[in-house]
């Protein structure tokens, strides 16, 4: 009994130690697209449904601002697929820690895969963690964090009409700054990702504000892959001479 209560113990820790920064990010920035939604004039119901159908907060809050403007259903949906065409690159990143799942396990993790849960499951499955079932609840416990988000500020909405004052916008850099520090465990990744904020910061200033993170995140993996490659070419061979190959 007190092995089995050990378990799962150590269960339930394997899967809130790393949900618990993207469940704390999700539910204030869940609760203001709530908010932006229902005073969009789309239905308290159909609010709820896109967290639950969508999952993806970047195009939920397009989308919103979207159906706001009054825009055409067609081109709200066109855009909301172009902007997660990124999500085939993050499922086929992780496809190959997935190759001994059963397909519907494969299927439904990548069904809830977001930018966040994507960098918990790569700090995960690159430490050796690939099993199914932890990986598939972090995303639900984090799925269902952001519809519970969405629930409360879709039932606040007639009663909120500005989220700005409450300062919910700074809930997902803060989450995204808690799963960094979470990846770095070297001096080359501090150097990436100093250079990829200062980057960013420089292209906002000069006037690209709208694919400054995008291209700062391009040059900055680029630069980690150069540093990373380099450093194993310049490593030790098992005969002790230094292998540049």
């Amino acid at each position: 009994m007190i092995n089995q209560n050990y378990k799962s113990l150590s269960f339930v820790k394997r899967i809130l130690t790393p949900a618990l920064p993207v469940l704390m990010g999700y539910l204030p920035v869940g609760f203001a697209y709530g908010v932006l939604g229902v005073n969009a004039g789309i239905s308290t119901i159909n609010t709820i449904l896109m967290s639950l159908i969508v999952f993806a907060g970047s195009a939920q809050l397009m989308a919103t601002g979207f159906f706001a403007q009054g825009l055409n259903p067609f081109s709200i949906i066109i855009t909301t697929f172009i902007v997660n065409l990124r999500h085939l690159l993050m499922s086929a990143s992780l496809s190959t820690h997935m190759k001994e799942w059963k397909k519907i396990e494969v299927a439904g993790f990548c069904y809830e895969l977001t930018d966040e849960t994507f960098a918990v499951h790569s700090l995960r499955f690159n430490s050796g963690d690939t099993a199914a079932l932890p990986a598939m609840t972090i995303n639900l416990i984090c799925q269902l964090s952001w519809i519970v988000g969405t629930i409360l500020g879709a039932l606040a909405g007639n009663l909120i009409s500005d989220v700005r004052p409450f300062a919910l916008d700074y809930a997902l850099p803060a989450m995204f700054i808690a799963l960094l520090i979470l990846q770095i465990h070297n001096r080359k990744h501090i150097f990436v990702a100093i250079s990829g904020a200062l980057i960013s910061i420089v292209l906002w200033k000069i006037g690209i504000t709208q694919w400054n993170v995008i291209i700062a995140t391009v040059i900055g993996a680029t630069l980690g892959a150069v540093l990373e490659t380099t450093v194993k070419k310049r490593s030790p061979s098992p005969t002790g001479e230094v292998d540049f190959e």
